[in-house]
């Protein structure tokens, strides 16, 4: 399983800041460090990775990411086994216009009610120290990879 993602920065003054997204629905709900990711979906057979990730940016922030120049960053794996591609785009949104697409499941579980949860039920601006303890510690890389792309630039 493979999917590609977009890591969204600013610079605030000499800082660079994240973008991260929290999943929602209810496993996730009391998870905080280790739990966010960069607003990423899974790719299907054939697609463009990049294009998949501009696309589950919109699906997940409900924004479009807008950015001249989308830097490599990358494939880390996940301990699912899971294989996660990033970019990193310059750009700033407000969290408070964050509206993900939603998904269906029973929950409770063998109830046989089904409800309706966010994709991601929240996003938040952190630094490049607070988003490497929030993100997946797969994920976590990403951030490294993109300090070490403005380092060189």
């Amino acid at each position: 399983m493979v999917s590609a993602g977009i890591l969204l920065y600013r610079h605030r003054g000499d800082t660079v800041e994240v973008l991260l997204a929290h999943p929602g629905g209810p496993f996730w709900a009391n998870r905080d460090e280790g739990a966010w990711s960069l607003p990423k979906g899974e790719a299907g057979d054939g697609e463009d990775y990049l294009a998949v990730a501009r696309r589950e940016f919109r699906e997940e922030i409900g924004i479009p990411v807008a950015c001249d120049a989308a830097w490599p960053l990358g494939s880390v794996t996940l301990r699912s086994g899971k294989t996660v591609f990033g970019w990193a785009c310059e750009g700033d949104i407000d969290p408070a216009r964050q509206h993900s697409n939603s998904f269906s499941m029973e929950w409770p579980p063998r109830s046989g009610r089904t409800q309706e949860f966010p994709e991601v039920d929240r996003v938040e601006w952190f630094s490049p120290e607070t988003a490497r303890r929030k993100l997946n510690p797969a994920q976590a890389t990403f951030v490294d990879r993109l300090l070490g792309i403005l380092n060189e630039s």
